[in-house]
């Protein structure tokens, strides 16, 4: 039985497909559009005017498939649905700038995927360009790249200028060929949806990548939250297509909802199998976090240009510290900035958060209208910053003691009812006006009062450091005696943090 299934397997050979990881402004965005400047002309494209997720290109007539996602966070969502959707790695490094915080999450989430690397040391063209130290830093994360006796190919590269990018590409396919990437057309079709959104024209849409078996216009199609039949197939440039082969992103609409990023999808025989299987896979998410009465709370509303930036940016935010200000979610869709999510906002007290969208002019005006601040993200760390700004912002101020120095009592001039005159010297740090003191008498605590003015060689002044006898107007119930010990110390309120 098994050698009968062996015959029909029907193994072809399939392109790579490459992600591009690294930290915020190291230039990722910029090497994948210096490759599609270089690779796809405007005619071939017919100008590229959405973003689907996924794009392909040609060099030395074999086709490469790169992944354009909102960087390593989206990578990590759909590694963390158990979906390998990326054949190699490219690990951009400024090389002005060399390993960030980012580059080693990145490098961390490459491991973890188990996928060959390669390393592209960019911005060459800078001045303070210095590839020999990135490298020296990669070292010590356990990337060492073949210059170095290692086995992780690099390359100097320079979006900018187009430096290195065709030997990038070389490089791709060579590490590609050394994989020998396989895929069975003969199996039921199935892969991965990398990206998906609601277009108000045509409904919900999925970017997917197929990994085996052969996708057909009018296949039933299913994923762990979603099914529906293609009605309508397309290339990364937008053309109408009739089948998918494995490697290759397609666009597909005809989905009953939008699917979300990283879960996979597979081709059944009709639509009530497709949610049998729907209701199998399918997990109910998890209970809501429950809040404290008297803990803090920051609600937000996000609204995103595609369902497939949610997931990244809730993974993000999931990890900012949340024990003393609880973050919660009112709202999270795909979608412009509206009228309806103002006036839930100023209901619920929360802040609107936009990523890679407007607010359009309704909400607007009633946003100014209710001096409420919309603030928008094309950046997924910019967001999270600010989001932990914000959450830092609801933390409650802390009262802290902050010891100033220890004056000795050398004499008494006055003692009247709450006041008295006295004399003493700083033996520790300093004494300062309008400070509170403790009083100490044989090492232990009598009494507590405030310095409501302080002298030097008889001139009011506001300080006076150690080893300076002073003169101190003493307002408090307990009499002060000579030997006494004076605490001198000042309460300030300080800003909690997270």
């Amino acid at each position: 039985m098994t050698k009968e299934k062996d015959k029909n397997k029907k193994i072809i050979s399939r392109s790579p497909v490459v992600v591009v990881l690294g930290h915020v402004d190291h230039g990722k965005s910029s090497i994948l559009e210096e490759i599609k400047d270089l690779k796809i002309t405007e005619k071939e494209s017919g100008g590229i005017t959405q973003h689907i997720g996924a794009y392909e290109v040609e060099h030395q007539g074999k086709k490469i498939i790169f992944i354009d996602t909102p960087g390593h966070e989206a990578f990590s969502a759909m590694r963390s649905r158990g979906a390998r959707v990326a054949d190699i790695a490219i690990l951009v490094v400024a090389a002005e700038e060399g390993i960030k915080p980012q580059t080693k999450e990145a490098i961390s989430h490459i491991k973890k995927a188990k996928i060959p690397m390669i390393v592209a040391i960019n911005k060459m063209d800078k001045p303070g360009a210095d590839p020999e130290k990135v490298k020296r830093e990669l070292s010590v994360q356990d990337i060492l790249v073949e210059s170095m006796g290692g086995k992780i190919p690099s390359v100097e590269t320079s979006a900018e200028t187009g430096k290195g990018i065709p030997e990038l590409l070389e490089l791709i396919l060579l590490v590609a060929e050394m994989e020998e990437l396989k895929a069975d057309v003969s199996k039921t079709a199935e892969g991965v949806i990398i990206e998906s959104y609601l277009d108000p024209q045509r409904g919900p849409t999925a970017t997917l990548i197929l990994q085996s078996g052969i996708l057909k216009r009018n296949d039933i199609l299913g994923t762990s939250s979603v099914v529906g039949k293609i009605r309508i197939m397309e290339d990364f440039q937008g053309k109408a297509i009739k089948k998918a082969f494995p490697s290759m992103p397609a666009v597909v609409l005809g989905f009953e909802n939008v699917p979300g990023v990283g879960e996979k999808f597979k081709v059944f025989d009709n639509i009530e199998a497709a949610k049998k299987e729907m209701e199998n896979l399918f997990k109910p998410a998890p209970e809501a976090l429950a809040i404290d009465s008297d803990q803090r709370v920051l609600n937000i509303i996000l609204k995103l240009d595609v369902l497939g930036s949610l997931e990244p940016i809730e993974e993000v935010l999931k990890e900012l510290p949340q024990e003393k200000v609880v973050l919660k979610i009112l709202k999270a869709e795909v979608g412009e900035i509206n009228e309806s999510d103002v006036k839930l906002a100023i209901g619920g007290k929360a802040k609107i958060i936009g990523f890679r969208v407007k607010a359009d002019p309704i909400a607007q005006r009633l946003a100014e209208r209710e001096k409420m601040k919309i603030i928008c993200f094309d950046v997924i760390y910019e967001l999270a910053q600010a989001v932990r700004e914000l959450l830092g912002k609801r933390v409650s101020s802390e009262i802290v003691r902050n010891d100033l120095g220890k004056v000795k009592i050398l004499e008494i001039f006055l003692i009247e009812k709450n006041h008295q005159i006295i004399g003493g010297k700083v033996i520790d740090g300093e004494a300062r006006r309008g400070a509170s003191i403790e009083v100490y008498r044989n090492e232990e605590k009598v009494g507590q009062g405030k310095i409501a003015k302080l002298q030097k060689e008889k001139k009011e002044i506001g300080e006076v450091g150690k080893g300076a006898e002073c003169g101190i107007l003493y307002q408090g119930d307990t009499k002060i005696e000579e030997g006494d010990i004076l605490h001198v110390y000042i309460k300030e309120s300080r800003k909690g943090e997270l």
